[in-house]
């Protein structure tokens, strides 16, 4: 039976996805789940797995072509449609009986002719897909809808197929990954059996409630299985089909930063070596190549955290955050042992090289351009302004040095200065709701929100994402702690809820987190106001005392506030950080911790 290979929902109001690069060919010969193609859209560039095993008959979707989510990408049929539907007469007697027990020998080769049309499988064995036939209407099983994603999300892209067609799924077990513009998330399996057809393939768009495949009864399942080896002992031309695949020729694109690590992918078929000493057997794709080798990281030493242990480009960003922390307590020691700063030990830790990106030209992912785009709007439709206050966190940096040790042990979280600073934050809205407001200027009014919904800016491989703390006023220092690095932690590995990205009322950014002492941030739309938290440095002020002013090494830290000018004054801003100020100076946002 030919399956069909759609284009996942990928995220909410995610709407299409781009073919960026075929992993297998016409005739080449595919098994369930191993990666098919890769896709790009604007949240995720991501692999989609081969929902069954077979030969892959039809490429339907070209790299470099946009579909919307749903539309089909290609096709995969049985080895013996591949090769004409002569290959079921001469199996041997070993095979004889699971052919019997998957369809006659005649269906296939009607399926042949019609690779697109499922129907023939029905009718082959009405009495498998019978019991469920009533759960979809359509009598082939259960149907896999996109559910809702999200207030005002009407569509979604799938991304990628965790399963393949005559795949085994268990009831709740993921299933797909689907990318929409606010979140990218795995839907579960609504019942188990077995994956009987897939209709959107990856990096297609489709609305909410949108049918994505259909799952039939478990004993469909050896149908597929047993059609795959049926023609590998008596059919020859399958076996060599695998030599086409240096028809992965794309793969010369990123070659050009690793050209050593091209020859792997065709030499392997779909499961192309990924370090650069070729140790590995692991499939990688081109863009984690490409990732690890600006980064200078050994794939084989790599441990992957992707379906079947596939390194993933999050893995490869970890290895190379875990080098340069490295490098840096290497640089420290040696520093320290030297007793001189910047010493020479120090230098050759950390080897400047050259970027393989200069002088190169690439395509925007869909991720930063839809990015580009709403910072653009809010800009151009809302009258930015930012104001700058310089904070003494002293008191706050005594609280957290000395409860920070025993913190991280009872919560199993590290307390950072962020959730003291949004602490401070979330009891300065409640005063000045202003700053956590919508105003529509059409309409001539102001809405003032009942709660305060937080959102935290994270840094992730796909660009900024902005998960949401629902009713963030009613948490202490401790309950932010936890909500901040659970989310934070959650929306990198994209384990993050449609639910969890959205409804947010006012946002916090730690742009100290890399060192910065202050930027001017954007707020998106509705919201009108964003708080961004430098680094904090200790530095020599002058400081009151009863005895008179002294010079003293104290924390400090700027906060600056991009808001609404539309609503809000520059008094109205400066009111708002004063509060913040008073909070974070006189610590107590850190009262939990005691004196």
């Amino acid at each position: 039976m030919p399956v069909s290979v759609t284009l996942p929902a990928l995220g909410e109001s995610v709407t299409e996805g781009t073919v960026t690069r075929w992993l297998k060919q016409v005739g080449d010969t595919v098994q369930a789940d191993e990666p098919l193609l890769e896709v790009s859209t604007d949240k995720v560039d991501t692999e989609i797995p081969a929902p069954a095993s077979g030969t892959l008959t039809q490429i339907t979707v070209g790299e470099d072509e946009t579909v919307s989510i749903g539309a089909e990408l290609g096709v995969i049929g049985s080895e013996v449609e591949a090769a004409g539907g002569e290959e079921p007469a001469p199996a041997g007697p070993e095979e004889q009986p699971a052919q019997e027990a998957a369809a006659p020998p005649a269906p296939p080769r009607e399926e042949a002719q019609q690779p697109a049309q499922p129907e023939p499988q029905a009718a082959e064995v009405p009495a498998e897909p019978a019991p469920v036939a009533a759960e979809s209407g359509n009598g082939q099983g259960t149907s896999v809808t996109l559910p809702a994603l999200g207030e005002s999300v009407t569509e979604g892209t799938v991304t990628r197929w965790l399963k393949q067609v005559g795949d085994t799924v268990q009831a709740d077990e993921p299933l797909l990954e689907v990318s929409t513009d606010k979140v990218d998330t795995e839907i579960p399996a609504p019942a188990s059996g077995t994956l009987a057809q897939i209709t959107v393939g990856e990096d297609e768009t489709v609305s909410v409630g949108a049918e994505l495949g259909i799952i039939a009864g478990e004993q469909a399942a050896p149908r597929p299985r047993h059609a795959a080896p049926t023609p590998a002992p008596a059919e020859a031309p399958p076996t060599p089909e695998p030599e086409p695949t240096p028809a992965p020729a794309p793969a010369p694109e990123p070659a050009g930063a690793t050209p050593t690590q091209v020859p792997p992918s065709p030499a392997g078929g779909g499961a192309a070596a990924g370090g650069t000493d070729g140790a590995t057997t692991q499939y990688v794709t081109p863009l984690v190549r490409k990732l690890a080798a600006e980064n200078q990281i050994d794939l084989a030493n790599v441990q992957g955290t992707g379906v079947g242990g596939r390194i993933r480009k999050q893995d490869v960003l970890a290895a190379a955050k875990a080098r340069e922390e490295a490098a840096i307590r290497t640089s420290q020691q040696a520093e320290a042992a030297s007793g001189l700063p910047g010493a020479a030990p120090s230098a050759p830790s950390v080897p400047a090289q050259p970027s393989p990106l200069r002088g190169t030209t690439e395509k925007l992912s869909r991720a930063r351009r839809v990015i580009a785009q709403r910072v653009h709007e809010s800009l151009q439709s809302t009258a930015q302004l930012t104001t700058v206050v310089e904070v003494d966190v002293t008191a706050i940096a005594k609280v957290r040095d000395r409860v920070k040790g025993t913190f991280a042990q009872r919560e199993g979280v590290k307390l950072s200065f962020l959730p003291f600073f949004a602490k401070a934050t979330l009891e300065a809205l409640k005063e000045h709701p202003k700053l956590n407001a919508t105003i529509d200027v059409d309409k001539g009014e102001v809405t003032y929100h009942g709660t305060e919904n937080l959102v935290i800016a994270v840094d992730t491989d796909r660009g900024l994402m902005v998960p949401v703390i629902h009713d963030a006023g009613d948490l202490n220092v401790t309950g932010l702690a936890r909500r901040i690095t659970d989310l934070a932690e959650r929306t990198r590995i994209n384990k993050i809820t449609p639910d969890e990205i959205s409804g947010g009322t006012f946002t916090l950014t730690n742009t100290g987190s890399r060192g910065a002492l202050f930027d001017t941030p954007i707020f998106f739309q509705p919201q009108v106001a964003i708080l961004g938290t430098g680094t904090v440095v200790k530095r020599p002020v002058v400081v009151t005392t009863p005895l008179g002013d002294t010079i003293a090494i104290r924390h400090m830290v700027y906060l600056a506030l991009s808001y609404d000018h539309r609503l809000i004054d520059g008094a109205d801003a400066a009111r708002f950080l004063g509060a913040v100020k008073r909070r974070l100076e006189d610590g107590s946002v850190a009262a939990e911790f005691g004196s």
